[in-house]
């Protein structure tokens, strides 16, 4: 239940909100401590939403806790509870009231750390007692002595509860009074919380939460992550070592800065440089990545971490799903295309002769962290290509999304807090769509959007990147798509053409001709066409759409229709 407050704060308020920079409170505590009854006072003074967790919990599920524990059992809810509260920490500021055994896991710490204040109301056992047996809804509490059983669950939680940021204590009385306590905490002690100064030292970090049962992560965006990297890598595999992926590009500006993060944790490492380029992404490298981890004593815990753009990150995605039968891997993407696609939802892949990633694994990483600062040094040519995968989202389904690029995306380009909204949003449409189907049996296939077009051209340069880069052949593909979609009826010919002329504004290339030095027959494209992973029995399947938001898939295209529409695309002046 989220309950909306207009109340505009007061000065001590505004106080409190400028210290949290955008961070929400967490409230703590075992049942019975007020904390419902505390938070809605709170929210309400400091002009925030509320929300209860459980509450939360119940409407998404249908039922009550006391059913769900029924009829699921603890652990069901618990992994549930874990979840409804990394969406209600990732969605915005809010004031949150977290069920009582909320706190004692140890990823809803880490998270409530990253995203938020945790303040426990601490409670004596009888005040506890008397609270509760107002009511008898409580399923940890079914027993012949409540008493005893809630000084039980008292002795093993409250040392974890004490890890709070603060505590304050909720005694018999009025709640106005425990608020007045966290107020003058929150306005006094904030700004000495050495997390929050630390925190705002490093700039604002957003965080986009991958969805996916048993194997969720966080994908988080903001600068600084690659100097903090052992800190946020030791919060997902404590005491594991890591076996670092790079090329010789990213390796001269960011291994240094990520080996002395590991080096501050502790963390024993070793790395491979490889060559740059997309034809890294072969068997040869593979092999040998796979090999210069096992030589170098990792073990199946350990981490592999992909330091760099999308051809690292793929590779050693791939590796990791191979070594000793699978281990964890933490993605550090490098490029604006790899922040916002490749890196997130576990597609990991080499190349073959006869076509791009054709050999790989849905295999998901333990952790993104999406280093905006990164792009500081990145090519323009390079930014300007990961722009293509940015607008993609917009165009397959989010046609507000793509307005708000066509009137920010020189903050973008800029790299100014525009470009941390838009990777931010691009991730956030991405997990969406991958929680729903991850291993793409459905509607993941939108997100190839462009790509047989532009996979189909890349083949065609044998990958050389001084000819065609990626995301290039992506806003190719897409501006296809669009042309092709308007001229079987599909879309009106003025969305296919706001689409070009948002392309053509940020410098990408429309055409297939615009690909320098290409020497391909329609015949030749459309035989490329058909090594793209979309293509079942033999049929031809391309996304379309009926409008900017409005993509589909179109399966069992006539490849006459395919060839007629690429003779008159190479025919273009």
């Amino acid at each position: 239940m989220t309950i909306q407050t207009p109340n505009p704060p007061d000065p001590r308020a505004r106080n409190i909100i400028d210290a949290l920079a955008g961070r929400s409170i967490v409230l703590v505590g075992i049942m019975g401590s007020g904390k419902t009854s505390v938070g809605k006072r709170l929210a309400d003074k400091l002009g925030l939403d509320f929300v209860d967790a459980d509450h939360e919990i119940e409407a998404a599920a249908g039922m009550t806790i006391s059913e769900i524990f029924a009829r699921h059992g603890e652990t069901y809810f618990r992994d549930g509870e874990r979840r409804v509260i990394a969406r209600l920490l990732d969605e915005k500021q809010r004031v949150l009231a977290t069920g009582g055994g909320a706190y004692m896991n140890d990823q809803t710490r880490a998270r409530i750390g990253r995203n938020g204040v945790s303040i426990w109301l601490d409670a004596p056992l009888d005040v506890l007692m008397k609270r509760l047996r107002k009511r008898n809804n409580r399923p940890l509490l079914q027993s012949a002595d409540p008493e005893a059983t809630m000084r039980k669950l008292m002795e093993v939680r409250n040392p974890v509860y004490a890890l709070a940021d603060f505590s304050v204590a909720s005694c018999e009385g009025p709640h106005d009074a425990v608020l007045e306590h966290v107020l003058d905490m929150l306005d006094t002690r904030l700004a000495t919380l050495p997390r929050l100064a630390e925190a705002q030292a490093k700039g604002p970090l957003a965080t986009v939460h991958v969805a996916l049962s048993g194997r969720e992560y966080d994908i988080l965006i903001g600068r600084n992550l690659i100097a903090n990297a052992g800190e946020h890598i030791t919060t997902v595999a404590p005491n594991a070592s890591c076996f670092i992926v790079t090329d010789e590009n990213v390796a001269k500006h960011y291994l240094a800065p990520l080996k002395a993060s590991l080096d501050s944790r502790n963390i024993r490492h070793a790395e491979v440089i490889l060559p740059p380029g997309e034809g890294t992404k072969s068997i040869e490298n593979f092999s040998r990545v796979c090999n210069e981890a096992i030589a170098a004593r990792m073990e199946r815990r350990d981490l592999i971490v992909a330091l760099g753009g999308g051809v690292v990150g793929d590779l050693a995605g791939f590796s990791a799903s191979c070594v000793r039968r699978g281990m964890p891997f933490v993605q550090i993407p490098t490029t604006l295309l790899s922040q916002v696609d490749s890196s997130v939802g576990g597609k990991t892949a080499i190349n073959s002769p006869h076509g791009k990633n054709l050999i790989g694994a849905f295999y998901q990483p333990s952790l993104v962290l999406a280093d905006t600062g990164a792009l500081d040094t990145l090519p323009e040519r390079e930014f300007r290509a990961g722009y293509a995968e940015v607008m993609k989202y917009g165009v397959i389904d989010d046609p507000d999304f793509f307005a708000w690029l066509e009137a920010n995306w020189r903050g973008v380009f800029a790299r100014g807090p525009e470009l941390t909204e838009a990777i931010r949003k691009s991730c956030a449409a991405k997990a969406a769509v991958v929680a729903r189907d991850e291993t793409e049996q459905g509607d993941r296939a939108l997100l190839n959007l462009g790509h047989t077009f532009g996979h189909a051209l890349e083949t065609l340069t044998h990958f050389d990147s001084s000819q065609l880069v990626h995301g290039e052949g992506v806003a190719i593909g897409i501006a296809c798509a669009m042309r092709f979609s308007a001229r079987l009826g599909h879309m009106h010919g003025q969305d296919a053409s706001r689409v070009e002329g948002h392309l053509r504004a940020v410098g990408l290339p429309l055409n297939i001709l615009d690909v320098p030095d290409l020497d391909a027959t329609s015949g030749e494209i459309l035989d490329a066409m058909y090594q793209d992973k979309k293509v079942s029995r033999g049929a031809l399947t391309f996304i379309l759409a009926r409008g900017i938001g409005r993509s589909f898939i179109a399966r069992g295209v006539e490849p006459q229709l395919v060839r007629d529409f690429l003779e008159s695309e190479l025919q273009a002046a």
